[in-house]
């Protein structure tokens, strides 16, 4: 078994120079083969977006960005790292320059972008080889990592990254720069915000790794959003899919991206928490999809949704009108959270803010006949039996008035609800979840 062992550190782990000492700890105790992936320093890719969009905001962004990684890494600018260090710099420098006259440039605003990761590389591996270890930064492009679009991309290409891929690069320990790498037409492109986490776990399956372990500021992934005021535990283990379904509605601790690169071959993910780096086992493991039908694990919560109902005309050709309309909403980014064709209708969940959007790609096929709104959209995950969900809510004198019935999936069943209160509502469904139930 391949014993590589992938480690992504984001944002939120480095705030301070103290993060790295506990970074540093990590990796030296660490058997086997280690690649690091890295995101920005903390708050690095907001300066540097705004940089871009607010010419006037860049006259002094270097100067302080020189300021905020010297403080991570001191005496960077004296260490064997300092002229590709340095050339950052002058990368962001002539980026802002050209955006001065074209600010349209996707490749400036990408390459300046970038530059967060690039400078992270620099200062975690400059202060691992302080602790004396063989690390080095490496730029993903450089080494072969490649994305599925130009400017930006959903993910990355796993096959065009394993046959490009430089393995003689990876001696020592490997610190890479997540959230970008080779677009299509050859020059940078970007994921999504949160993207560095797909960037780890396509790094993962390129190496066919033995485990990803993304590092975060929380204890594992929690059943309940802490947004919502609620005291819940982690959930021990997530499959895949369960995993995705939960991130893309209610729970940002990892991308909903982040799952897809390790599915089809087992690679599992530790989720840990930075500050608790000496537990034996992880607060959250995802994995493959184990069914246990009646194991409600996690409650979902998406605010402001809307139900547009349209009516088919032309009944024989329902199934492509609607796979036109899937495809052309997928095309302007949006989610349908719930698709339900019967004979003659189909109803399309969607977010409130992209409702208008929405509206107008669906007219062009068919004719819409109710649009419902609704304060949000709850989704118990583990299971896709009604009866279980409605029987456990029962059990524990949850209110179940609220919710209306919308839809099951695979692995969960999700519900609609207006109330002027979701946090009471989060509150009073999180008992389901508390206990196993008796079912």
């Amino acid at each position: 078994m391949n014993d590589v062992v992938v480690h992504k550190f984001g944002g939120s782990c480095l705030r301070d120079s103290s993060d790295l000492e506990t970074i540093a700890e990590i990796i030296n105790a660490q058997a086997g083969k280690t690649v690091i992936v890295v995101s920005a320093l903390w708050g690095v890719t907001d300066r540097l977006l705004r940089a871009a969009n607010e010419p006037r905001y860049a006259t002094r962004l270097v100067s302080d960005l020189k300021k905020q990684h010297s403080r991570f890494s001191p005496l960077i600018e004296q260490s064997i790292l300092a002229e590709k260090y340095n050339n950052v710099f002058t990368g962001i420098e002539k980026s802002l320059s050209n955006l001065s006259t074209n600010p349209d440039s996707y490749v400036d605003v990408n390459t300046l972008l970038a530059a967060g990761e690039r400078l992270s590389a620099l200062v975690v591996a400059n202060e691992l080889r302080k602790k004396e270890m063989d690390a080095y930064p490496v730029g993903s492009e450089d080494i072969g990592i490649c994305l599925d679009g130009t400017d930006t991309a959903t993910g990355v290409d796993i096959e065009s990254s394993i046959k490009k891929l430089d393995h003689s690069a990876f001696f020592g320990i490997p610190v890479i720069t997540g959230w970008f790498g080779e677009g299509k037409d050859g020059n940078l492109a970007l994921l999504s915000r949160g993207g560095s986490d797909h960037s780890a776990a396509a790094i993962a399956r390129i190496l066919d790794a033995k485990k990803l372990i993304l590092w975060k500021d929380v204890d594992g992934i929690l059943s309940i959003n802490p947004r919502w005021g609620v005291s819940v535990k982690a959930v021990p283990y997530l499959g895949y899919d369960e995993a995705r379904e939960l991130s893309r509605m209610d729970a940002p601790v990892v991308h909903h991206t982040t799952m897809a690169p390790v599915k089809d071959c087992g690679i599992p993910i530790e989720i840990r928490n930075l500050h608790s780096p000496s537990k034996s086992y992880a607060p959250t493991v995802i994995g493959p999809n184990i069914i246990q039908t009646s194991q409600l694990k996690a409650i979902g919560c998406m605010r402001s949704i809307a139900r547009i109902t349209a009516e088919v005309g032309d009944v024989s050709n329902q199934s492509k009108l609607l796979g036109q309309i899937l495809i052309h909403l997928d095309r302007e980014n949006i989610t349908c959270w719930s698709v339900e064709s019967r004979p003659s209708t189909i109803d399309i969940v969607v977010s409130q803010q992209q409702l208008t959007i929405a509206e107008n790609i669906i007219e062009t096929r068919l004719l819409i006949t109710n649009v419902d709104l609704f304060s949000c959209l709850i989704s118990f995950i583990g299971t896709n039996s009604r009866e279980i969900v409605e029987r456990r809510l029962q059990q524990v004198n949850s209110k179940i008035s609220d919710l209306r019935f919308l839809n099951s999936t695979k692995l969960s069943v999700q519900y609609v609800a207006n109330t002027n209160d979701i946090k009471q509502l989060m509150s009073q469904l999180s008992t389901v979840i508390e206990e196993k139930p008796n079912v």
